[in-house]
């Protein structure tokens, strides 16, 4: 990920996040998904725990996260979200970058999914994912689930 000198990334797996930092994403994750978006969702659905944790921070602040969850039998990237201060600088096309480059280096013979905003269908389209069910509502926002990129073989 080019994420220029100010940006910092990390991976972490479950075990390596400690109780502080599982705090941080959990809040930012409530900060954009439930509060921002008036949608309360059960964000705590049991999946964090066979996730790889994608942390990106400007100084202190977490301006962007991401997990990549272990296959089931799809390898699912979700809870994409850049902080709004960060929005239309690239952050999340990066950020779904490193996702891909992740999954292949780690599950280089599984497909990736995703449950994609409709309004993001574009961009997650210009990443190579293409729409596998028509749009439905969860928790009051429309989305599409979505796979791809084909991946290399």
């Amino acid at each position: 990920m080019n994420t220029g000198p100010e940006l910092s990334v990390d991976w972490l797996a479950w075990a390596e996040l400690g109780q502080d930092r599982l705090y941080e994403l959990l809040r930012f994750r409530q900060a954009v998904f439930v509060v921002e978006q008036a949608s309360p969702y059960a964000d705590l659905d049991g999946r964090d725990a066979r996730a790889q944790h994608l942390l990106v921070r400007r100084g202190d602040a977490l301006v962007g996260y991401l997990r990549l969850i272990e296959p089931d039998p799809l390898v699912r990237i979700g809870r994409v979200a850049v902080a709004a201060e960060e929005r239309g600088r690239g952050l999340a096309r990066a950020m779904m970058d490193a996702a891909l480059q992740r999954a292949r280096e780690v599950y280089p013979h599984r497909d990736v999914a995703l449950s994609a905003q409709t309004h993001l269908q574009p961009f997650y389209e210009s990443l190579g994912f293409v729409a596998t069910s028509v749009p439905y509502d969860d928790c009051g926002v429309p989305h599409v689930d979505m796979i791809g990129p084909p991946r290399e073989v």
